[in-house]
């Protein structure tokens, strides 16, 4: 018995961008932690400049995290 046909290739995953994504997603997640940081040294510190400037970097962060669950949604 000859078998001429090879097996299907197995389609690879797709991981182009994958990385990309993964970091964006880190470093949004750093900047959150970071602007919670500075909130809650700016509230210690009766600094409402540093308190606010912790908020704006959380907000941006998450305006940021957004847009990657956007992004996550079309790629699949």
């Amino acid at each position: 018995m000859v078998f001429s046909e090879q097996p299907p290739a197995r389609p690879e995953a797709p991981t182009k961008g994958l990385d990309m994504g993964l970091d964006d997603k880190i470093k949004n997640a750093a900047q959150d932690m970071s602007g919670k940081a500075k909130e809650a040294t700016g509230k210690a510190k009766d600094d409402e400049g540093l308190e606010a400037e912790g908020r704006g970097d959380q907000t941006e962060a998450d305006a940021k995290q957004a847009g990657e669950k956007v992004k996550d949604v079309f790629k699949n």
